[in-house]
């Protein structure tokens, strides 16, 4: 059967938690209409508690979004969840996140409280939070390097409490694709309850296995994957939302999974975080970077002229982004450009291009893009003009 993946936004909460990135009210209201358009199923709009500013924020996204679900993220405290009742009043639809670490360094070293304490705090927690929000998420935080049958504990007793979405976040990207599968086998042969809620998954990306590890979750039972826009967030990041996204769709065959994303609003999204959190898109990005459809290989360039499936899984058009491009440069070889002689104007045949070859590698050799007008001089040195 077609699996439906929700998508959980949380770029303006824990894409915030990036050194250096600090988005207004008005630029988180603006964001969450963006991903709003892109279609995520959930944006995670901050931690109300934490500021008045994180309060406010929250606030204002709860009331511009319309269809979006819109939640808070909460201790298991009745403080920090009191302050996402107050928050999230004005949405149209919302949720609750509420967690507590279950690790033994985070239980030991962190919190200082034992197992049993730590479940206590679950159950009174979701069923407080439970009394206010019809979807009560629950995330055991560290969940990767919590033991097995404690994680399953602990799941369960979130679940009897009144968690209707059960998160597992891999909070410092230990686990790797192999593992997390098996753990969630584990989990949906220890977890009574597994079949009865939603499974989401939160992975970080310290070892670069975010997305990874998102996609092999949803191989294995998850049908909500949490990331951020360019995988900004704490650390190395998070899963990036828009690679999650574009697997899925060039992969239906393997995943066989359907979900709202608005892929041609893709590029604009991330445009725009990258606007607001001042951090440059790296051009060799996947999905969204500036070189991910750029050919410059002279192999690469002739495959693309014949039949541009030879190397391109994704089109651009698919994703919101310019045309692909064939830049010239020391690897290119002649068909790409006489191709581009031909776009500028210039009538050439392949006898013209023994001439023109060997002085457009000379350029090539000494520069690292040929441009127009380069190409222009080179013409002129051979005395052909435009048709």
């Amino acid at each position: 059967m077609t699996k439906q993946i929700q998508f959980f936004d949380t770029t303006l909460r824990d894409g915030e938690q990036t050194i250096g990135v600090n988005f207004s009210i008005e630029e988180k209201v603006e964001i969450a209409k963006q991903l709003e358009a892109w279609g995520v199923d959930c944006i995670e709009a901050g931690f109300p508690v934490a500021s008045e500013g994180d309060f406010e924020a929250v606030s204002a996204v709860a009331a511009a979004v319309k269809h979006t679900c819109v939640t808070g993220l909460a201790r298991a405290r009745k403080g920090d969840i009191d302050a996402c009742v107050k928050a999230t009043a004005q949405a149209a639809h919302k949720q609750i996140h509420v967690f507590i670490a279950t690790s033994p360094v985070h239980r030991e070293s962190k919190l200082h409280m034992t197992k049993e304490q730590v479940l206590e705090s679950i159950t009174d927690s979701v069923t407080y939070a439970h009394q206010f929000f019809d979807i009560v998420e629950f995330s055991p935080e560290d969940a990767t390097r919590t033991e097995h049958d404690y994680l399953c504990t602990a799941i369960q007793t979130a679940i009897d409490a009144g968690a209707s979405v059960i998160n597992i976040p891999d909070t410092v990207g230990y686990t790797n694709p192999a593992e997390f599968a098996e753990l969630f086998q584990y989990m949906q042969k220890h977890i009574p309850s597994f079949d009865d809620v939603t499974f989401s998954v939160h992975c970080h990306d310290d070892l670069g296995m975010a997305v990874a590890n998102s996609l092999a979750s949803i191989e294995n039972g998850a049908t909500r994957i949490e990331g951020t826009i360019n995988g900004i967030g704490e650390r190395a990041g998070n899963a990036a939302l828009e690679e999650v996204a574009a697997a899925l769709y060039v992969r239906k065959d393997y995943y066989n999974a359907e979900d709202n994303i608005d892929l041609k609003e893709t590029k604009m999204t991330s445009d725009m975080i990258s606007n607001y959190a001042n951090m440059p898109v790296p051009r060799n990005k996947a999905v969204v970077g500036a070189n991910a459809f750029a050919h410059e290989s002279g192999i690469h360039q002739d495959g693309m002229l014949k039949n541009p499936n030879t190397y391109e899984i994704l089109t651009p058009e698919t994703v919101g982004a310019n045309k692909t491009t064939l830049p010239l440069g020391k690897l290119s070889g002649s068909h790409a450009v006489m191709a581009k002689l031909h776009a500028m104007g210039f009538k050439v045949d392949r006898e013209e291009m023994k001439e023109i070859f060997p002085i457009f590698k000379d350029k090539a050799d000494h520069t690292s893009i040929v441009s127009e007008d380069d190409l222009r001089e080179i013409m002129k040195q051979i005395k052909k003009v435009v048709a």
